[in-house]
């Protein structure tokens, strides 16, 4: 194993080698340009207080491994692929598998100072679990929409179904803004956010036709809502093995369409006063 005074005259050499390009160092040993910091931690490279970017393993990659099992699952139930109905057999993607990997990475993306992923992957974990409350039964939330007028009763009446439909747009707004500021990052971060937004007000719109009785097209737009969330969990994928393969050193580098370099990076966070 190399000693730290032996890295540090590698790490100056490289800098001699290539002066214009600003780098870090990860994990104690391998150096990093601010384009590759940002495809692994999908945030950009500013001063921080401490050193925990070498000290731990990267947490992103978790997270996203935890949305892409969960996205998959309910995306492919939603399309019905090879008959499947109901969420109830799966209700552990919204308990288990995404939240609680999402849940662990955002606490270590908070830990490493990491703002963006923090953000993003909290605020995913807790849909996840808001959602998973309406696929069990014992909680008979449908229990108050009991017909009056002879209608549809429970999970299939109007007000149960409107509801639902206004709180997938309001969640179709938040991930809008997570959309534009995705935009500090790479192409396929953001068309994984183009995909979900319009995946989320798709399915609101499912909802809404299910709160009007037409079942046939509520039918058609749960397809195409799960269609859409399909395409993000694939790019998710692909943005795991990007990430996995960076911090495993593979001999190749798989294009993300690095959007970073179109951004100003001449503001950064000042230090506090003590870290000076």
């Amino acid at each position: 194993m190399g000693s730290p005074i032996r890295s540090d005259f590698i790490e100056a050499d490289m800098a001699k080698k290539e002066p214009s390009m600003t780098q870090t160092m990860s994990n104690g040993a391998v150096s990093m340009s601010p384009e590759l910091f940002e495809k692994l931690y999908l945030t950009p490279k500013i001063p921080r207080a401490g050193d925990n970017i070498k000290r731990f393993a990267n947490p992103t990659p978790l997270g996203f491994a935890g949305f892409v099992i969960a996205d998959m699952t309910f995306a492919m139930v939603l399309m019905g692929w090879g008959g499947a109905s109901g969420l109830t057999p799966v209700v552990g993607i919204f308990f288990f598998v995404g939240p609680i990997l999402l849940l662990l990475a955002c606490v270590f993306e908070w830990i490493m100072g990491n703002f963006f992923p923090m953000v993003a992957f909290g605020v995913l974990a807790v849909f996840w679990l808001s959602f998973g409350m309406l696929q069990l039964p014992t909680l008979n939330l449908d229990a108050p929409y009991a017909s009056t007028n002879g209608g549809p009763s429970g999970a299939l009446s109007s007000e149960f179904n409107a509801v639902i439909a206004l709180y997938l747009i309001v969640w179709g707004f938040a991930l809008l803004t997570f959309l534009v500021l995705s935009l500090r990052t790479n192409m396929v971060f953001v068309m994984m956010f183009v995909s979900i937004t319009a995946g989320a007000w798709v399915l609101s719109g499912a909802y809404w036709k299910l709160s009007t009785g037409d079942l046939e097209l509520a039918g058609q737009l749960q397809k195409a809502g799960g269609a859409l969330i399909f395409v993000t969990g694939v790019l998710a994928w692909y943005m795991t093995i990007v990430m996995m393969a960076a911090e495993m050193q593979y001999p190749f580098f798989l294009p993300v369409g690095d959007l970073s370099h179109y951004w100003e990076r001449g503001a950064r966070r000042r230090t506090p006063d003590h870290e000076a």
